[in-house]
């Protein structure tokens, strides 16, 4: 993702992605590279991407979202966000590893995140609540402690 928004592909790698992501997509992705290397260190602000985004003027995402989870995070919140974003993924990672749970639930529940992260740094997948909510309760459900004993 980062190297289609920053053009550091060779034309010959970038051709084949433009078809299955779009030339919009890639265009709000190479906005949002811009203005995180605008704003590196506070970001634009929240929600502000749809509002400062010149693409969007032009008709490319009427939801004024680039459509990746990390380059929005950049964009919005600077290189702060991108860490707390990753680090919370390694967390999660980490709580399903010392997790109680059998293991077919914890590697399908860590499956199940990275496939999860996979899309969301290429599409919208974050931006509906109901897929972060089942997200949070999936890790929840995974993560918990074995229960049901009376003190």
């Amino acid at each position: 993702v980062w190297a289609v928004a920053g053009g550091a592909l060779p034309a010959a790698l970038e051709r084949p992605l433009q078809e299955p992501l779009t030339s919009q997509r890639i265009v709000l992705w190479r906005e949002a590279l811009a203005l995180a290397a605008e704003h590196p260190v506070r970001g634009a602000g929240p929600d502000r991407f749809g509002a400062l985004n010149r693409a969007v003027e032009q008709g490319a995402a009427p939801d004024g979202k680039p459509h990746s989870a990390p380059l929005q995070a950049a964009a919005e919140q600077g290189v702060p966000g991108v860490l707390l974003l990753g680090a919370v993924f390694g967390w999660v990672l980490l709580a399903l590893y010392r997790s109680p749970r059998p293991t077919p639930v914890v590697l399908a529940t860590g499956a199940a995140l990275t496939g999860l992260a996979a899309v969301a740094s290429v599409g919208n997948a974050l931006s509906f609540n109901q897929i972060t909510v089942g997200a949070g309760l999936l890790v929840g459900l995974a993560t918990a402690g074995e229960g049901g004993e009376a003190p």
